[in-house]
């Protein structure tokens, strides 16, 4: 077949003209899926939106309109980047999100030009799950480079507040956004063979819906409670805030002595909840000690440690004899947050913005979990939450709740923390445990296995939430499988790749 003309299953539905427009108002739409707006359905009209207008395309038609998508839908949705230090972080991200994401969709066209050459009867069915598959894959891409990635805005996280978050009990975050996409994608080959349509054909897209809409949530088993206090100090945490010594850690102590008498098994600071080192500042060390000791519960804090020259964000449980033997460090520190990539080479093109940042936090490697009287906590430091391996790991390794300790004082008045928010509730549902999510300024929340709130300290107050949060036991098969399913899509990738190439030198 002549490159001039192409198959029926590759003709652009959408001039060129036209899809790179229709593409940009689809990152809106998709933007505005998720939190604060967070109107889920949007989904379902910004997908078909932007699969239209890259169907059909060459590779150069391609990146266009995904750039025209990425740019508007990461413009939208990281604009708290600019909230402190002006446009200049937020347009940096917004640009290379937006380009990676164009880079990273042009195999989905591809795929609506190559696959109907190989496998002429793959429309009705294959061709739409291939196109999901590397739809995924994309998330993983961006999930994973550069720089560790930023694994931000996957269309699983969306229904965190929608109807078919239980599938990622079953399959994962990736094998949640894989159906959701195949959903779409089956639809729109169904609408463009309506002058060919059998019954048959209509069996793959309602058995889609059918598994998004009634799968229930995977069964886990409970195993008994722990008293929880959460403590939002409400305190001078942001990077630009004016501070007195020791401030932080008395607005914590003011909250958390709200509780009163109170029982407690476990009390939880956020991340950034103390000034000092306690290894290396004895006031903060005995401050500290004082407050266990007034609670008889052991406290889990976070502040920045150093040991040797290297410097971590960590997390630590002190106990009633004044130390600290359980530790893990952040696993992923933010770049040009918490430390500097390339940092000559960054410092030329920015030497104010990149000197901001005088700290180069080191990527910790201790397990996320600490045992409270045997019980496992697996943890998660504030954008560590995002990042599949850090969760599963800490539940591989016996966490029966899991804590999430952030500091949100840099977005004050902007959605990161309700986004933040949404993947602490699917991570609830996708490992079926209840999660303590808790923030220096906001909002904290204590969330059931299934995602519901139990109960929260809205944005901007000082308060404690104390719970008798239910433990469980047991792996989902969303924990398990869900590495399995992104590997089995990379492989499947790969083939479709290679047989793409072969088929077009043939011919």
């Amino acid at each position: 077949m002549s490159d001039t003309v192409s198959p029926p299953a590759a003709r652009a539905p959408l001039p060129l003209w036209l899809a790179a427009p229709a593409a940009a108002g689809a990152g809106v739409l998709m933007a505005l899926a998720f939190p604060a707006t967070a109107i889920w359905p949007l989904i379902f009209v910004a997908l078909p939106l932007l699969l239209s207008a890259l169907r059909g395309r060459r590779v150069g038609g391609a990146l266009l309109v995904g750039l025209a998508y990425g740019l508007l839908f990461f413009g939208l949705q990281v604009s708290f980047t600019a909230r402190y230090l002006g446009p200049v972080p937020w347009i940096a991200l917004t640009v290379v999100e937006g380009v990676l994401t164009a880079v990273a969709l042009v195999p989905i066209t591809l795929a609506y030009r190559w696959l109907p050459l190989v496998w002429p009867r793959s429309r009705a069915v294959a061709l739409p799950f291939v196109v999901a598959g590397l739809w995924t894959l994309h998330e993983l891409f961006l999930g994973n480079w550069p720089y560790g990635g930023f694994p931000w805005a996957r269309l699983g996280m969306s229904q965190a507040q929608g109807p078919f978050a239980p599938v990622a009990s079953w399959i994962g975050v990736s094998g949640l956004t894989f159906l959701m996409v195949a959903l779409v994608a089956l639809t729109i080959e169904l609408a463009r063979m309506r002058g060919r349509r059998r019954p048959a054909l209509l069996i793959a897209p309602v058995m889609t819906l059918v598994v998004l809409a009634v799968t229930p949530l995977f069964p886990t088993t409970p195993s008994g409670s722990m008293r929880i206090a959460a403590v939002q100090g409400n305190g001078s945490t942001g990077y630009f805030d004016e501070r007195e010594p020791y401030g932080v850690i008395t607005a914590q102590t003011a909250a958390t002595r709200t509780i009163g008498d109170a029982p407690v098994d476990l009390l939880v600071w956020p991340e950034g909840g103390v000034d000092y080192d306690p290894f290396q500042d004895e006031a903060t060390a005995r401050r500290l000690t004082r407050l266990v000791n007034r609670f008889d519960a052991p406290l889990l804090a976070n502040t920045a440690t150093e040991r040797g020259d290297d410097i971590f964000n960590t997390s630590f449980l002190w106990t009633q004899d004044g130390e600290a033997s359980q530790l893990h460090d952040k696993r992923h520190p933010v770049p040009f947050g918490e430390y500097v990539p390339d940092r000559d080479f960054y410092y030329a093109l920015a030497p104010e913005l990149i000197g901001l940042i005088g700290r180069e936090y080191t990527p910790g490697s201790n397990p996320p979990l600490v045992r409270v009287d045997g019980v496992g906590v697996g943890l998660a430091i504030c954008f560590d939450v995002i990042y599949d391996e850090v969760i599963r790991e800490g539940v591989m390794h016996g966490a029966e709740v899991l804590v999430f300790q952030t500091n949100n004082a840099d977005f004050r008045g902007t959605d990161e923390n309700l986004q933040q928010l949404a993947f602490a509730r699917m991570r609830a549902i996708e490992t079926g445990r209840s999660v303590v999510n808790v923030s220096t300024v906001g909002t904290s929340h204590i969330i059931r296995p299934d995602g519901s709130t139990v109960a929260t300290v809205d944005a901007d107050e000082a308060g404690a939430l104390l719970e008798d949060v239910e433990l469980r036991s047991g792996l989902t098969a969303g924990v398990v499988l869900g590495p399995w399913i992104q590997l089995g899509m990379l492989v499947a990738a790969a083939l479709l790749v290679a047989a793409g190439v072969l088929s077009r030198r043939r011919r």
